[in-house]
């Protein structure tokens, strides 16, 4: 338990970082360059997916043993393109659909997606230990 405990914190730090890039860019992109939210959205997601996957990698999982490093990238882009999609959604419905600021709405949406984020990389992509 403690070990997972502290993979949740190294995973928190590592969200927190993403989540600044994230938002940096989402926020430029929209306040400044004047580009459409739901663009704005995907850019500044996928960018920050691409940090997500170096950092989580290096400090929050633990790498699978032989591991093909080529798969096990293109399988967090499928987790990631999942948590774009959620997100996307979220963002859509609470702007469009409820009238809620762009800003409320990438909070309510980056809520949900780091959840789904951390499950399913734990379960899909960290090594297995045998003191678990």
């Amino acid at each position: 338990m403690k070990k997972l405990i502290n993979q949740i914190w190294k995973f928190g730090i590592v969200g927190v970082i993403c989540t600044v890039i994230d938002f940096g860019i989402l926020t430029f992109l929209r306040e400044v360059a004047g580009v459409h939210y739901l663009i704005s959205n995907a850019v500044s997601f996928t960018v920050s997916v691409v940090a997500n996957y170096v950092l989580s990698m290096k400090y929050v999982f633990r790498r699978k043993k032989n591991a093909n490093r080529v798969k096990e990238f293109i399988v967090f882009v499928i987790l990631s393109a999942i948590g774009l999609l959620l997100n996307q959604l979220l963002m859509w419905g609470a702007v469009d659909g409820m009238g809620i600021y762009y800003v409320a709405a990438k909070v309510l949406a980056t809520a949900v997606v780091m959840v789904y984020n951390f499950v399913s990389r734990k379960l899909i992509l960290e090594e297995k230990s045998q003191e678990e």
